[in-house]
Order: C-alpha cells, then sequence, then structure tokens
C-alpha cells in the first residue's frame, strides 16, 4: 500500500473537497428554493471530485488505482452551467428546472462520450497513456479540442452570470423600495470569484505555450483558488438571504370596492394605442387612471412609504389591486420604476423637513430612517440621485 504524503497546499485542496461533500448534502437537503440549493450543491460536489483528483495525482494515486484516471476531465465544462444555472434560480424561487437547461450540459456529456475510449481502457493502459502525456507524447484529438474549449466555456459562464446578475439587480427595483436584504452581492461575488479563477487558470494557460513556460505549481495554484471558493461558499452559502420575500403570485382583486369610482374623461383618439395595449395586458386605459389617482391619494393620505420594508405586493394589496397591475401603471402613467418612485417621496420628505429648520434639532440620518430610508449609504446615493446634490449641501444652500 503506497503511503500518503502531502504537501500543506495539497493538504488544504483536500478538506476543501472534503467540506465540498458534506456542503453538497447540506445543500441538497434545504427545504427553501429547493431549485437553486440543489444546483449549487450538485456544483459544490463538482468542485469535490477535481480537487480530489488533484490530490490523486499530487500523491501519485494513479499507480495504486488507474481506472479514476480521467475521471475529473470533463468536469470544469459543468463548473459555468452549474454556477450560472444557480444564479438564475436563486433569483427567483419559483424556477424549476426545465428541459431546456439540460443543453447547457451538451459540452459535458459531448466530452465524456468522446471520452469513452479512453476510459475503456485497462488499467496498464491507462497508465500508459498518462505517462506519455508527462513526457509530451502526442496528445489525442479529444485533448486537442477540450482543452481551450474549457476556458471558453469557463469565461463566458461567467461573463454570462454577472451580466445576468447586473441586471437582476436592476430588476429588483421593480418590486422593492429598499434593497438592503434583497441585494444580490452574495451572488455577484459567487461570479466575480469564479471569473477570477477562470482568469487566472487561462493566464497559466497562456503562460505555457509562450516563450515564458510553465509557472511551477500553476496547477495547484488554480486547485487551491477553487479550494477557497469552496470555503467561501461554505460560509456564505448556507446563509444566503432570500432574494424575494413574497409569492410573486397575482393577488386576487375584490368584486366591491368601499370607495366610489372616480369620473373618468373620455379617451382621446391618441390614446387608442395605449388603450388596447393596457386591454392586453388585462388593465384597461381607465382602470389605470383609476388606479393611479387611488395610488397617488394613497401615498399622500397613509404615507405607506415609511415602512423601511415597504413591497410592491404591500403596496398592491393596500389599492386592491395585482402587483402585475400596479406596476404595469408605474411603468406607462408614472413612468418610474417602484423604488424610485417610493424612494421619491421619501426624499422629498426628508427635503420637506429641513426646509423647516428639523435638520438642527436632529440629524439628517434621523430624518431619513424616519422616512423610510433602510440605511444612510442607500438614503446618500437615492437623495443625489433625485436631488443632483448631497444632503449637506442640500441644507447648506437653504441655510437651514
Amino acid at each position: 500500500m503506497t503511503s500518503l504524503t502531502l504537501d500543506w497546499l495539497h493538504v488544504i485542496v483536500l478538506l476543501g473537497a472534503i467540506q465540498g461533500v458534506f456542503l453538497a448534502g447540506a445543500l441538497a437537503t434545504k427545504k427553501n428554493n429547493r431549485t437553486a440549493n440543489r444546483l449549487l450543491a450538485a456544483a459544490m460536489l463538482v468542485f469535490s471530485i477535481s480537487l480530489a483528483t488533484s490530490v490523486y495525482h499530487a500523491a501519485g494515486l494513479e499507480r495504486v488505482y488507474p481506472h479514476l484516471f480521467g475521471l475529473a476531465y470533463p468536469m470544469p465544462f459543468l463548473y459555468g452551467p452549474l454556477i450560472y444555472l444557480y444564479a438564475v434560480a436563486a433569483a427567483d424561487r419559483s424556477r424549476r428546472f426545465t428541459w431546456r437547461d439540460t443543453l447547457h450540459f451538451v459540452p459535458f456529456l459531448a466530452t465524456v462520450l468522446a471520452g469513452l475510449p479512453i476510459y475503456a481502457m485497462s488499467g496498464t493502459e491507462k497508465l500508459a497513456f498518462y505517462q506519455n502525456l508527462l513526457v509530451g507524447g502526442d496528445r489525442p484529438l479529444l485533448l486537442v479540442i477540450a482543452d481551450p474549449l474549457k476556458f471558453v466555456s469557463g469565461i463566458t459562464y461567467s461573463v454570462l452570470t454577472i451580466l445576468f446578475l447586473r441586471r437582476h439587480r436592476e430588476r429588483v427595483k421593480d418590486s422593492y423600495s429598499s434593497t438592503e436584504r434583497v441585494n444580490l452581492r452574495w451572488l455577484l461575488w459567487l461570479g466575480a470569484a469564479a471569473a477570477a479563477i477562470w482568469a487566472l487558470a487561462t493566464t497559466f494557460e497562456v503562460l505555457e505555450f509562450t516563450s515564458i513556460g510553465r509557472i511551477a505549481r500553476a496547477d495547484d495554484f488554480v486547485s487551491l483558488a477553487v479550494a477557497g471558493l469552496v470555503y467561501g461558499i461554505g460560509y456564505m452559502g448556507l446563509r444566503q438571504p432570500e432574494i424575494f420575500r413574497y409569492a410573486t403570485a397575482e393577488h386576487p382583486i375584490p368584486t366591491t370596492r368601499v370607495d366610489a369610482p372616480v369620473a373618468q374623461p373620455e379617451v382621446e383618439p391618441a390614446a387608442e394605442a395605449d388603450a388596447a395595449r393596457y386591454e392586453r395586458s388585462g388593465l384597461t386605459l381607465p382602470e389605470a387612471r383609476r388606479l393611479k389617482g387611488d395610488l397617488l391619494a394613497a401615498m399622500d393620505k397613509q404615507r405607506p412609504w415609511k415602512d423601511s420594508e415597504l413591497t410592491l405586493a404591500d403596496l398592491a394589496a393596500l389599492l386592491n389591486t395585482t402587483p402585475h397591475k400596479l406596476s404595469e401603471v408605474l411603468n406607462s402613467q408614472i413612468k418610474e420604476t417602484f423604488y424610485d418612485f417610493v424612494n421619491g417621496y421619501r426624499v422629498r420628505e426628508v427635503q420637506r423637513r429641513i426646509a423647516a429648520g428639523e435638520g438642527r434639532a436632529l440629524k439628517i440620518l434621523s430624518l431619513a430612517l424616519d422616512a423610510g430610508f433602510a440605511s444612510k449609504s442607500t438614503f446618500n446615493q437615492v437623495f443625489k440621485k433625485h436631488t443632483s446634490q448631497t444632503p449637506s449641501d442640500f441644507r447648506q444652500a437653504l441655510g437651514a
């Protein structure tokens, strides 16, 4: 029996592989957002296999267990798709895995099928094949094609993941007035970390084919980076916040209303196109105008914007309508996102109180929190967006 001797780097990598297996089990059994957690569990299992294979080669175990040789070779084709699909599913807990999602795994399956002749080799043949690769012998067509495609796949999916999360960060503002508790920093961190690892691996690969030559222990450093990613996911993945905390299903519209409908003007010919569009979405133009009036009245009288956790669904329930219809009114009638619309009221409230001299007795942050802002950073950012001034500049300009 060959003794197992590992240096500190490979010990860290091996521990990362072991943690990845336990993390995969924990994620697979989580009850909330099962699709996302199972995809992340699959990614952890794939990472663990790759890390274990790194230790397998470092310890020279291919001589003892040659049949395991090549097991992890296709795995990099799974990294990108699994992380990307995890981000998509984590951003929408109603998302389910579909047959179209399986198309992301075609390169992996193609690589496995193309490698079947190698997998079918005897242990002695696999050892000879491996030794031939180590001394720079002829490489089979599979390796010539698949090796560069791994990097193309990894980098492409990293970019797609980050772009998706950036777009989704803006879409969140259609449903939330404060995004502190539903931000995507965790997922952006994951996407950025994966992109950095692929960039590192690609750099080492390019250097190998240049006059600079191969960096000593390049593969070990990449494995160490992957192990670090697994450790990070172990710390943050199980603590990830829900991106959406309310169901997106339509709220039922009551058959009666306690308030009398507001008389509406006749539809002008120029608005016929808009009316047709509203009807296609299930919201007529007169209803949209009435809902807009109800919305503005509620914002002025009931001041729901003072609730820092106000959501589109909350406001829709207050108006006895659905989130979909309220969103339609905000986009077409008011031409603002829910986030900007609600925070506009909060900014104006802070402006009013500063102008009234309350900024002298109370800190501006206190005024902001009382108006419904959830944090100082968000308040400063939103205030400047709406007024083109910082809160302090606004107060100084008024001399308040």
